[in-house]
């Protein structure tokens, strides 16, 4: 028997976490049929607003520290395989090196996650210190990779149908609409989970950037009060902040005031840089990240559903890392008789 063969599987949510999931899931079960079901796609999705920089926070957590690692560096190793392919561009894809400066506490510029797994993480130099504006104390220069997800979830999305997938654009209010129409369904519904699963684990934190053309800056500047610039494919990204627990999705003058001073002080080359769009996005954030198997049941049935929901701020950095793990339970299900 080919493992997938016939089989019906499904992936609700189109960010980025739910099309790196779904390209996984068609890697894996080539003889499946595989459909993406969600009523927001592309610039309607938290993952747009990001700017897209690997490098996950040192609070990012798994179910285990082995786990956590495993899908940091699976993550990394998905990106930079992208990078090095003739669709690199196409698909917002880059290598991108910079830095973090902190006047306050040598712990802000390291990070044992990622040391190991990029090409290089080392301290900064008493001269680059000095590069930007400030009494920096501590700083690290690193090199990473940037995903632009207003370029790689039509790119992603356009080689998922491409391979014979299938996208229906619905609501999915509760697990019972999907009964008896697929054989796993992975929840990749983000913020949406929380009512879908009644999790209340699961809180928004809010983020806001504004996106600005300064075609000079080549280079990602991070320091403290969670300020940062990012260089991406289509602007700049000048952040940011970081509201737990709210729900505000429209733009906050006072946030852009904050953001564009801060960012200003950081690289004084900013001011006047034209503004391209302003952007909010409610990040999943659940503690700890959940990627598991559950059989729902419910009074006319029952599904068996794998979850992959709750990255917070690091959906686009581990979302590839995750989309294989659970790719992986996606094959436990299919091939245990049992009930989970």
């Amino acid at each position: 028997m080919i493992l997938g063969l016939n089989m019906n599987l499904c992936v609700i949510g189109a960010g980025v976490v739910g099309l790196t999931t779904a390209l996984e899931l068609q890697r894996e079960f080539r003889n499946a049929n595989i459909t993406i079901v969600a009523d927001r796609f592309e610039q309607d999705t938290c993952s747009d607003v990001a700017a897209g920089l690997f490098r996950p926070g040192t609070s990012f957590c798994g179910p285990t520290e082995d786990i956590t690692r495993k899908w940091i560096s699976d993550a990394y190793r998905y990106w930079d395989d992208i990078r090095k392919t003739e669709e690199a561009s196409d698909a917002g894809v880059a290598q991108l090196s910079g830095y973090i400066f902190s006047s306050t506490d040598p712990a802000i510029v390291r990070n044992h996650y990622i040391e190991k797994v990029l090409p290089l993480y080392r301290s900064a130099t008493e001269s680059e210190l000095k590069l930007c504006p400030g009494e920096w104390k501590y700083g690290s220069f690193f090199t990473t990779v940037l995903t632009e997800c207003r370029l790689f979830q039509p790119w992603a999305t356009k080689k998922f149908l491409r391979n014979g997938g299938q996208i229906v654009t619905e609501k999915i209010d509760g697990f019972p609409n999907l009964s008896g129409k697929y054989d796993v369904v992975v929840n990749c519904t983000g913020m949406g989970a929380k009512n879908l699963c009644g999790d209340h684990k699961l809180v928004p934190i809010r983020g806001q950037v504004i996106k600005v053309k300064a075609s000079w800056v080549k280079t990602a500047f991070y320091a403290d009060y969670d300020t940062y610039i990012i260089p991406g494919f289509q602007g700049v990204t000048l952040g940011g902040c970081r509201n737990f627990d709210s729900y505000n999705s429209e733009p906050c003058k006072h946030d852009s005031a904050a953001i564009r001073e801060r960012c200003e002080a950081l690289l004084p080359s900013l001011k006047g840089a034209p503004v391209i769009r302003e952007a909010v996005g409610l990040r999943p954030h659940r503690d700890p990240v959940r990627v598991e198997t559950e059989l729902v049941e419910f009074a006319n049935g029952r599904l068996k559903v794998v979850h992959n929901y709750g990255h917070g701020g690091y959906g686009v950095t581990t979302a590839p890392g995750t989309a294989i793990y659970a790719t992986r339970l996606v094959s436990d299900v299919l091939k245990s008789n049992s009930k989970l």
